[in-house]
């Protein structure tokens, strides 16, 4: 792949950070914060595919935190009994 190709392919116009930060020489006091509004909107069917699949990827340790202290209440159990 060519340099010229990877250049394209660079994303420029999109903020991870915003560096418009007090003290900094470029600091510009008048700039609006969120410019790019349609960035971060995310819509309430997309929402909640986000929870769920947050809860998706913590039910597995939930539940393996959940069987090992059974696991140690049946042995305390047997073993003070």
């Amino acid at each position: 792949m060519s340099d010229k190709k990877k250049r394209e392919e660079i994303d420029e116009t999109t903020t991870v950070a915003d560096m418009n930060v007090e003290g900094f020489r470029w600091y510009n006091p008048g700039k609006k914060k969120g410019q790019n509004s349609d960035i971060g909107k995310v819509t309430k069917k997309e929402y909640r595919a986000m929870v769920k699949g947050a809860f998706a990827a913590a039910l597995p340790m939930i539940g393996i935190v959940v069987g090992v202290t059974a696991l140690m209440i049946v042995f305390a159990y047997l073993w003070l009994s």
